[in-house]
């Protein structure tokens, strides 16, 4: 009973810890600490270590020395590739999500919009990089694909910290193509939905390029 009470509760901090990641609570570089997360969590250090562990083995942190687990800042051509995955994958949700979304579905997602502009409105950079996120996931969850659902998630614990990022330090509106993914859904018109997400994400690559560049300008030259 007590090792699945251990196991239990390194699950939980897992998924946790994998949420702040994918919704962009944790930024890229930012260090992680056995310690900091076990306190801020209420718990001991070894389930926190069994759960920073799996982390480590998913790619979602990475360990730079002994004590030094941080956050990875994503190379361009990590990024590239990741971003090329969720224009098709989110555009197939996009398409098939407008084909069978409820008034219901579209309402809840012009909430999510709404609550974002006002999040952007206040400069509450980590709440609004959390809504974006719950949109995008959104998309799956209206077409009733779960399995998608999936992907984009081990996808998004690469891309959370970065899109958050990049977005409290451009300061730019991130839902303008938000309201074209919804207007679509309203004409029940998948290819203009699809259309709208592949924009929305190819519309940030320039920039999060930028950012990822900001950081081995930051870092400097290594000392040989």
């Amino acid at each position: 009973m007590k090792e699945l009470s251990k196991e239990s509760l390194g699950r939980a901090i897992y998924d946790r810890v994998s949420q702040d990641l994918v919704c962009g609570k944790l930024r890229p570089d930012q260090k992680i600490t056995i310690r900091g997360l076990a306190e801020a969590l209420g718990t001991s250090s070894t389930p926190v270590r069994d759960a920073v562990q799996r982390l480590l083995q998913d790619n979602a942190l990475e360990q730079r020395t002994l004590r030094d687990v941080r956050v990875p800042v994503p190379t361009l051509a990590q990024y590239l590739e990741i971003a090329a995955l969720r224009t098709e994958l989110e555009g197939m949700a996009a398409a098939e999500a407008a084909r069978v979304a409820t008034d219901q579905d579209i309402a809840n997602l012009r909430r999510i919009i709404a609550r974002n502009e006002d999040a952007i409105a206040a400069a509450r950079w980590t709440r609004a990089a959390e809504l974006n996120q719950k949109f995008h996931f959104a998309l799956a969850e209206v077409a009733r694909m779960p399995i998608l659902l999936e992907i984009l998630t081990r996808l998004w614990l690469r891309m959370g910290p970065l899109i958050a990022g990049y977005y409290e330090s451009a300061r730019q509106d991130m839902v303008q193509r938000h309201h074209g993914v919804v207007a679509a859904f309203e004409a029940r018109d998948p290819e203009a939905a699809r259309a709208q997400v592949r924009a929305d994400i190819y519309e940030g690559r320039e920039g999060i390029s930028g950012y990822i560049a900001s950081f081995a300008t930051s870092r400097g030259p290594k000392s040989g």
